[in-house]
């Protein structure tokens, strides 16, 4: 929570921010240079950097088909560092019992629709409702409703909350709203 008094609730997002995207991005960069750089060593017979070894690998079909995961590695990691760069994801949802409004603030991808900001009266705020996904990832879910629309998503993704630590934050958050609770 970055800000808070009285009649006003502000939780922060993180989207794409988080230190485990980071990682997964210098890692991926790094192992596609390193494919690309033992593929591209095959190819002209000769090490790109003195201390590869590419002697064993003969260029087709092994080195080539490193500079095509290389290649494919190299632009994914573009693309996170991308994500990471623009933010995507990160904002903020605010509560404001002063001014009567809920509003859920997203960045995304750059162009036109870059900045999701929507309001919703205070009297639009139907309930908080926690969902339990299963699978592989499994974890927990908080979802505000709102009157005529759909369910909005309030939890961080990628960062797995307890049931307890999903109870505490759902049942404060109703109580602030004033609105009922579905578990």
């Amino acid at each position: 929570m970055q800000f808070r008094d009285s009649e006003i609730k502000r939780y922060s997002i993180s989207g794409a921010r988080r230190s485990s995207n980071f990682f997964w991005t210098f890692i991926l960069f790094g192992g596609s240079s390193g494919f690309l750089l033992i593929g591209f060593s095959c190819y002209l017979n000769k090490a790109l950097l003195p201390f590869l070894h590419y002697e064993n690998i003969q260029f087709f079909p092994q080195g080539l088909i490193m500079i095509f995961y290389g290649f494919l590695g190299f632009f994914l990691s573009i693309y996170l560092g991308l994500t990471l760069f623009w933010g995507l994801g990160s904002g903020f949802n605010e509560f404001n019992k002063r001014d009567a409004y809920v509003r859920i603030f997203r960045w995304g991808f750059p162009g036109k629709n870059r900045r999701m900001d929507f309001y919703y009266p205070w009297e639009d705020v139907l309930g908080i409702r926690v969902e339990f996904q299963k699978g592989l990832n499994s974890q927990y879910i908080l979802y505000l409703q709102i009157r005529g629309k759909k369910e909005i998503p309030l939890t961080h993704i990628g960062e797995p909350l307890t049931f307890e630590e999903i109870e505490k934050q759902a049942s404060a958050l109703a109580k602030f709203l004033q609105v009922s609770l579905a578990l």
